[in-house]
């Protein structure tokens, strides 16, 4: 991942973290995610956020809890506000930058309306690795496929650039901003290895191709 001056050591990662939960949205680790915050309760952490560590963490909803109101996922991603306006009709734009994935340890009580969480960084603190990511393989159907994806959905990219990008940040910014199915997101956010991820992003992309296709799966 691509440091900043401004990003936090590993080691002073906050050991409480605002939570918000959003259906079929992640960050990934040195990816953008822009977000519209609106509800008053977020409004309220995007304000104490600000005053502090000016992060928060990113987590799904988890449909297969659907009995327990506000279950989610054990799994998230803490992210950093790197951009913010606030607007006249009282919303505030932001973009989220991805820093580092963690498990929930504990939910602790929630203050002004948001969760809290203590997440525990120490399972994915390969996301903080500065050293290139060691090669992947099948990086060649990923670009393949993620050419038939684009061509489906009516999307456009500069694939000059897009190949020359590492294949870890590549899958990191495709998870973030596709509009991939939350379980697929999900899949790839837990798994831990940069080739766990290219080959669950593939995966999904495989079923959207074909689905495009109205090719039967078997």
């Amino acid at each position: 991942m691509t440091r900043t001056p401004f990003m936090p050591e590993f080691d002073q990662l906050p050991g409480t973290l605002p939570i918000f939960p959003l259906p079929d949205a992640v960050v990934m680790p040195g990816s953008d995610l822009p977000l519209n915050i609106f509800e008053p309760r977020y409004l309220n952490m995007v304000a104490d956020a600000m005053g502090s560590h000016r992060m928060f963490g990113m987590l799904q909803p988890d449909p297969s809890r659907a009995d327990q109101p506000g279950a989610v996922f054990r799994t998230g991603c803490g992210g950093r506000i790197t951009s913010y306006r606030e607007t006249a009709d009282g919303r505030i734009e932001l973009v989220l930058t991805g820093l580092c994935r963690f498990s929930i340890r504990e939910e602790l009580p929630g203050i002004r309306g948001y969760r809290l969480v203590q997440p525990d960084w120490e399972p994915y603190r390969t996301d903080y690795d500065a050293a290139p990511a060691a090669t992947v393989e099948h990086r060649d159907r990923l670009l393949y496929l993620l050419k038939n994806y684009f061509r489906h959905a009516h999307l456009e990219t500069d694939w000059k650039t897009v190949v020359d990008i590492p294949p870890e940040r590549l899958v990191n910014t495709l998870t973030t901003l596709l509009p991939l199915d939350g379980l697929e997101k999900q899949a790839i956010l837990e798994a831990v290895s940069a080739q766990e991820r290219v080959d669950t992003l593939i995966t999904a992309l495989e079923m959207q191709v074909h689905e495009a296709h109205g090719t039967p799966q078997h």
